[in-house]
């Protein structure tokens, strides 16, 4: 499970080492080093490579999940890892030792590599900048494929959830052949993983679960009713200004299955105030976790040349699908602020308007309804390319060993994100606009004076709700939106590494090489989108290109060997030279030591420095709408104005009041610390051309023990801290708003607006910025120990523990560090044991997750509810925390090898059927639950076949 693994296995040929340029015969490494098996891949019961990355004791809460069905970025269905929580991006993806692809923003989707054609994954825990250039921060995942085969291998996978969703599959065929002169391997492979829908649990059928069932019901289905403000053109809600709020009489609850009264008739409706009937569950149309396919056609051929040379190339083409269903949109006449649409006076439909008080006497109405009967839902297509090959030779200079190699390779991804649901505003407001009765019994847009033409516009009863809805003008509103994407890496290498001299304790060994890489990308909504006249979130294209020449070295340098008190002793020096085309240039070191004071003890360490250049999206982001979930810090309830006079006087001079809440979608307060989504869209994401590199160091120190009196027993304890300066982050709407309320910093009060007469927040703008710094320390353990064999077969202990003493982050120079260890996905400790066990034919795994516990964001803190630490200061939500406690899963899995060359693994992941704990700060869009690591008791069979 640790480099130091690799001393049990026989290495008579120099290999390349994830970490390092320079061939060697002894595996060990001065870097802490965790290695996967495809063995260990299949035990996991798992059938992509993001979720069982995931699982890692390192790994943190990925930036994006199958949970997050708002979603609504180019990565979305795809999977990602973020090592030590230091975030997806500022991990380097490797696959045989060659970069793999980046979407704009700079994210590797891992669910491009299919599982089946996986030797093993290396993790590198630690900063590669030196070796590898931008990214290898938080370290380095080097997945090695299948270098050849003799012969086929067929694998089917099926395994579900106990409550019969969630279905995931796995095919896989791969065939081989030639010899040492020339071999070909190719593979197909085709993975699904299934819906889970939230109605199917009573822990996720509702926002905040079955605490608190009702708190998150957002805008109903049925029309809702107030008259157009002169001033503002918002809702006039005031009875004192003559305004009024009223709505639909209906049957029914919040489940939406009711049916409205007549929508014409005034005294069809009653005054809102916030009845739960009156609202709407959009949980229960939302997805859990959701679906996603893959298809791979995989290549691999190496060809003998003369002068020793040999000729490598890969290529890979994976095609994703994904998709994501949420509830229909909570539709209000100032969904696009530039773009009102109200109920016209003269519409058919308007119970105060023309038609029904008389000629004259109408008046135009402000609405608000979500419209349930068209769910929005996004089909994402996504594309990957690779094609690699490398020249490559061996050749000796006076008996000392030297390889050199050249390559190319290309990455492309490309996509089309295509969504229904959303409403097309032009033809809302023709719907909603002036229409009659024609002669024909028929309501008609236009007057009688002047029709619109049956066939150009179809009148909509918007306040009939969904009972009075028909296809014809669902049809109509529904805007049909695509989005295509891409990014493109090209790159040509060139390296050698060899031994430069004999010395006393080894050879000393150098490598050297260039690389010239372009980086290209976009991300296009289509042209309707980016009009503003549809309630998809508008925004402007992102078209961006750099390149990079590089060039790097590095130095092995054996000092001492067989002596006492030093049976080895090594130095590795390297560093790395980067010119960009739109920053400029960087330079990055690295120093790292392995010493044997005895044979049984290694003592290794490293100091490297880092960085990770903006992105694509970072520097030439077009920006987009975004509807953001925050907590406005001027609620006098929940907000820091509730009791702190000097933010409150802020928020009244801003346009507040002594009484100012913030409001959900349907108009009533917010109901605890957890806030709500904004009532209209923010300005989010634009890129930032000034935008400076990250840079970073990384430190550690480690020690392995390998006891000789106890054989094939190893220990190993490393220590890492890594700090990270000029952290390139987007600023979020919480983050804004409490420096211009809590900080006083005019600079974020600019990008504020208010509504004058309701105080609610109605516009905000936030980007990306170099903003301060991160660190983070703690320790990593590994155990492995293969117990002597036994009468009852041969039994093997795996563990990898990780402890997260400090993971923080400031603003800037002399502001205040925000402490995260212990937080929810911050956990201090995370824990793998396996204890796996093979006698003849037969072979099992008992296997064991820990999470420690974590403190999550308080449901109440002034009524103390779901608040056990009233009083404690978290990072991300201010005072109060609520405990949760720790947090086991046990899989088990049992294996049985055939005499006709095949195997049968049976598998139950979460044995015990543990449920997934409530958490408010969770990254599921649906439920406040935390699905990523468990949802209940899950079953998985595999088969596999050899010919």
């Amino acid at each position: 499970m640790t480099a130091a693994i690799a001393q049990e296995v026989a290495a008579p040929q120099r290999v390349e080492v994830t970490g390092s340029r320079i061939r060697q015969v002894d595996l060990e490494t001065a870097q802490p080093l965790q290695i996967m098996s495809q063995e260990q891949i299949q035990k996991s019961g798992l059938v992509t490579v993001g979720d069982i990355l995931n699982n890692l004791s390192s790994a943190g809460a990925p930036d994006f999940s199958r949970s997050g069905s708002l979603t609504s970025n180019t990565e979305a269905g795809g999977q990602f890892v973020s090592l030590r929580n230091l975030g997806s991006n500022r991990l380097l993806v490797l696959v045989d030792g060659k970069r793999w692809t980046q979407s704009v923003d700079g994210f590797t989707d891992l669910s491009t590599i299919p599982s089946a054609m996986i030797e093993r994954m290396e993790i590198l825990k630690d900063g590669a900048s030196s070796i590898y250039g931008s990214d290898a921060i938080a370290g380095v995942i080097n997945i090695i494929l299948k270098k050849n085969m003799q012969g086929g291998q067929l694998s089917i996978y099926t395994g579900q959830n106990e409550k019969n969703d969630g279905k995931n599959k796995d095919f896989s065929l791969s065939y081989g052949a030639g010899d040492d002169k020339a071999s070909l391997m190719f593979g197909l492979s085709h993975t699904e993983q299934g819906i889970v829908g939230t109605q199917t649990r009573a822990l996720t059928s509702t926002s905040y679960g079955p605490n608190h069932p009702f708190d998150g019901l957002g805008a109903g289905p049925w029309g809702r009713i107030t008259p157009v403000n002169p001033l503002t053109g918002g809702a006039l809600t005031s009875a004192a200004a003559g305004g009024f709020n009223r709505y639909l009489n209906h049957t029914g609850s919040f489940d939406g299955q009711g049916k409205g009264q007549d929508s014409r008739n005034p005294n069809s409706y009653h005054p809102y105030v916030g009845n739960n009937d009156d609202k709407y569950n959009s949980t229960q149309d939302m997805d859990l976790l959701s679906p996603n396919k893959l298809d791979t056609l995989f290549v691999k051929g190496e060809i003998a040349l003369p002068k020793d040379m040999r000729l490598k190339t890969t290529a890979m083409y994976s095609q994703r699908q994904s998709l994501r269903t949420i509830a229909g949109y909570p539709l209000q006449s100032t969904s696009q602020a530039a773009f009102p649409v109200y109920v016209d006076k003269d519409s058919y439909y308007n119970p105060l308007g023309s038609s029904v008080v008389g000629a004259g006497r109408g008046q135009d109405l402000f609405f608000q309804r979500r419209t349930i009967e068209l769910p929005r839902v996004t089909d994402n297509e996504n594309r990957t390319l690779h094609i690699d090959a490398t020249l490559e030779g061996e050749f000796t200079i006076k008996d000392l060993a030297w390889n050199w190699s050249a390559g190319y390779n290309h990455n492309k991804v490309s996509g089309t994100s295509n969504d229904t649901g959303n409403i097309n505003l032009l033809n809302l407001k023709k719907a909603l606009g002036p229409s009659f009765m024609n002669a024909s019994g028929v309501v008609q847009c236009g007057t009688a004076a002047n029709p619109i033409a049956l066939g150009s516009c179809t009148p909509f009863d918007i306040l009939g709700g969904p009972s009075a809805s028909n296809p014809d003008v669902l049809a109509y509103i529904n805007t049909n939106g695509t989005k295509t994407y891409g990014s493109t890496i090209n790159s040509a290498t060139a390296d050698i590494a060899g031994e430069l001299y004999q010395l006393p304790a080894g050879a000393l060994g150098v490598a050297v090489g260039i690389e010239h890489r372009e980086v290209k990308g976009s991300d296009v909504p289509d042209q309707f989108s980016q009009s503003g006249y549809s309630t998809n979130l508008s925004g402007q294209a992102t078209y961006g290109r750099y390149t990079v020449r590089e060039a790097y070295a590095e130095l092995q340098i054996p000092v001492l060997k067989d002596q006492p008190f030093a049976e080895l002793l090594n130095f590795n020096l390297a560093t790395r030279h980067s010119d960009y085309s739109n920053f400029g240039v960087t330079n990055n070191s690295k120093a790292s030591f392995m010493y044997k004071p005895v044979k049984d003890v290694l003592v290794r360490g490293t100091w490297a420095e880092g960085f990770r250049a903006p992105t694509i999206g970072d520097t030439f982001g077009g920006g987009s709408q975004s509807f953001d979930t925050f907590l406005d810090p001027c609620d006098t309830r929940f907000g820091e104005a509730a009791s702190n006079p000097t933010v409150q006087a802020r928020c009244v001079a801003q346009g507040t009041n002594a009484t100012y809440r913030q409001l959900l979608q349907a108009g009533t307060p917010v109901t605890s610390t957890t806030g709500t989504q904004s009532l209209v869209a923010f300005n989010s994401g634009a890129g930032n051309s000034f935008l400076k590199p990250e840079t970073a160091t990384t430190k550690t120190v480690g020690v392995v023990y390998s006891p000789s009196f106890v054989t094939g027993l190893t220990v190993g304890l490393d220590w890492y801290n890594i700090k990270i300066a000029n952290r390139i982050t987007a600023i979020g709407a919480d983050y804004v708003a409490n420096e211009c309320y809590i900080a006083g910093n005019q600079d974020y009060c600019s990008v504020i607006r208010r509504d004058p007469v309701t105080g609610q927040i109605s516009a905000l703008s936030r980007g990306n910025a170099n903003l301060g710094a991160m660190e983070t320390e703690g320790l990593d353990m590994s155990v492995s120990y293969r117990l002597p064999r036994t009468a009852y077969g041969q039994f093997t202990l795996r563990n990898e523990t990780s402890y997260v003493d400090s993971f923080r982050t400031n603003d800037g120079p002399g502001t205040e560090w925000k402490q995260y260890a212990g937080e929810l996905f911050y956990n201090r400790v995370k824990s793998n044991t396996n204890l796996d066990w093979a006698m003849g034919n037969w072979s099992a795994t008992w296997g064991m997750r820990y999470f420690s516990p974590v403190k999550d964001a308080c449901w109440d803190v002034q009524e103390q509810i779901e608040c056990s630490m009233p009083t404690f200061e978290t990072a991300d939500a201010g005072t109060g925390a609520n405990k949760l406690g720790s947090y086991v899963i046990h899989d088990v899995n049992v294996g049985f090898k055939t005499s006709w060359d095949g195997r049968i693994l049976f598998g139950i992941n979460n044995v015990f059927d543990k449920s997934p704990r409530i958490a408010y700060n969770t990254q599921a869009s649906a439920s406040a639950v935390d699905v990523d690591l468990a949802l209940d008791r899950f079953f998985y069979v595999r088969y596999n076949q050899s010919f």
